[in-house]
């Protein structure tokens, strides 16, 4: 079954249903024609009753025979006829009429006894047929004074002569029904898969030319209309996927041609210097030196920037998150900046709040943000200071630098994007883009705005609480404020 085409399948269970259907109403038809063919036999015999007083004068003037070869040609029936015979209490029973004799049964000596009014039941006769049979009491006097009872009989061909060729009519709609319920599987199969293979095309043609920009037309709401606007979602989100990564790979590389030009042209001096025998000055050469150590380093932190961003983003809810402080992190974060800050003040004022996310990601994302506040907090002239605060889940990081343009601001979260007025100074453009990744994952939001009285303030708000779950476990412990 599995190995037939979808088109086939779906015909071919068609027809089986079908067919199935057809058979269980042919038997519930065949069943209900013999109930009612029955009913109507019965019918019949209660008519075609004798009158007891009748037979009880045949039976007394000697009219009753035991066996049909004694009942006269004149009384004899057609084969197709009635059997009356009577019954005696003692079983012994006599033909009246008929070209054949029934069997007694404990329910017609049951009837000629008065236990029972009448009898009604299928019997098998003298030449082998079966007979429907209705025994009634013969209430009147009878002969002899035994008690007797008059039976009836119809052959039972009367009911299954029709219920024969019934089963043949039943059984031959049911094989038209079979054949045309698989004819019309067909053509509604293939009216049906026609949207299914459309869309096996347009899958065919992504696999052999890598187009993404292929839609497939979505009319409706049905299940295939669902499917091709799903399709259609996912080429579109392969082909921003592919866009992000060529633009990853082409702001990646250009952002590694500058350290690695850099690099070349230091480390060509230095060769040179060495083949030639021309010696360096030594403040020079510490200059190059001390140059090819820096570019090292902005290659370092470029290549480990560009680690975190090519791997997957997890989807909020479906990364493993451990409850952590974020006040420690956060003063964990500072110490880390102050190594750094170049004469910059760091103060820190962090009330408690615990949230759920990942520590490395999370500790890394507050270091980047203070490590932009003392970078572009370092270019003013005015106060040299970094200013944090938690309070409420809110962690504030405020500088007094020069403040970012309000046109720019849409796009300091932006891979590789770095303001005119930064390009001067070292990065590689990434580190807010890791930021923004890492609260995303946890299900916060960052923001950058301008702050009251110059420079920029990032609001970093997580969900969580400023008392730890039951049952989580102790952080390392906690630095001192500032």
């Amino acid at each position: 079954m599995r190995e037939l085409p979808l088109r086939s399948r779906l015909a071919l269970l068609t027809a089986l249903a079908v067919a199935l259907a057809v058979a269980v109403c042919a038997t519930a038809a065949w069943f209900l024609v013999r109930d009612q063919l029955r009913s109507s036999l019965d019918d019949t015999l209660h008519d075609n009753r004798a009158n007891p007083a009748d037979i009880i004068r045949r039976v007394s003037a000697g009219d009753c025979w035991t066996r049909v070869g004694q009942v006269p040609e004149n009384q004899r029936l057609p084969s197709f006829g009635n059997i009356l015979q009577v019954t005696f209490a003692n079983g012994d029973s006599c033909i009246l009429d008929g070209q054949a004799t029934v069997d007694v049964s404990d329910a017609d000596i049951a009837v000629a006894n008065r236990e029972r009014v009448e009898a009604l039941h299928d019997a098998t006769g003298s030449d082998g047929r079966t007979y429907r049979v209705l025994t009634y009491s013969l209430d009147t006097p009878n002969t002899s004074g035994r008690g007797a009872a008059a039976t009836v009989a119809r052959p039972l061909s009367e009911v299954d002569d029709p219920l024969r060729s019934l089963v043949l009519v039943l059984a031959l709609v049911a094989a038209a029904g079979a054949v045309g319920a698989a004819g019309i599987g067909v053509v509604l199969a293939r009216a049906g898969l026609r949207p299914v293979n459309r869309l096996t095309g347009v899958v065919e043609h992504i696999a052999r030319t890598e187009d993404l920009n292929v839609r497939i037309p979505a009319d409706g709401d049905d299940e295939i209309a669902r499917l091709s606007r799903s399709f259609n979602s996912m080429t579109a989100a392969l082909a921003a996927s592919r866009d992000l990564q060529q633009q990853l790979i082409a702001d990646a590389g250009h952002e590694l041609r500058t350290p690695l030009t850099s690099l070349r042209t230091n480390i060509e001096l230095l060769v040179r210097s060495e083949e030639t025998g021309r010696p360096i000055p030594e403040t020079d050469r510490r200059q190059l030196l001390a140059s090819v150590t820096a570019q090292l380093g902005e290659l370092g932190v470029l290549i480990g920037d560009l680690q975190e961003l090519s791997r997957p983003e997890r989807a909020i809810g479906t990364a493993r998150l451990d409850v952590i402080p974020l006040h420690d992190v956060a003063r964990r974060a500072v110490s880390r900046a102050r190594l750094r800050a170049h004469g910059m003040t760091l103060t820190a004022q962090l009330d408690p709040w615990f949230v759920r996310a990942e520590p490395s990601a999370l500790e890394r994302a507050v270091v980047n943000l203070l490590d932009n506040a003392v970078k572009f907090g370092a270019v003013s002239e005015g106060e040299r200071a970094v200013r944090v605060t938690l309070h409420d889940g809110v962690l504030r990081i405020r500088d007094h630098g020069p403040g970012i343009p309000a046109d720019e601001l849409p796009h300091v979260f932006e891979r590789f994007w770095r303001a005119p007025g930064a390009r001067g100074l070292p990065g590689s453009g990434l580190g807010l883009s890791i930021v923004a990744r890492a609260v995303r994952e946890s299900g916060g939001d960052i923001t950058l705005r301008p702050a009251e009285g110059g420079g920029t303030e990032a609001v970093l708000t997580l969900p969580g609480a400023a008392v730890p779950p039951p049952g989580t476990p102790a952080g390392p412990p906690a630095l001192p404020q500032a």
